[in-house]
């Protein structure tokens, strides 16, 4: 199964990431990227994630803004 990011303004629109996702394999894989790379997809625009499985189905939305604020 592959995992996916969607990166988003705060608005909802898509955007393109100021850092480069990599292919994930794993749920978990996915979630320790974001946690290594979020702040710099927060400096680059990006407010929002929402991560996907791929049949396309959406696990959660998460704001970079409220980790920056947490």
């Amino acid at each position: 199964m592959a995992w996916t990011w969607r990166f988003e303004t705060a608005e909802g629109t898509e955007t393109s990431p100021s850092v480069v996702p990599e292919e994930f394999t794993t749920q978990g894989d996915a979630e320790s990227w974001i946690g290594e790379y979020w702040k710099d997809l927060l400096e680059g625009g990006t407010e929002q994630v929402k991560l996907s499985d791929d049949s396309g189905t959406e696990l959660y939305t998460m704001s970079l803004r409220s980790a920056l604020e947490a």
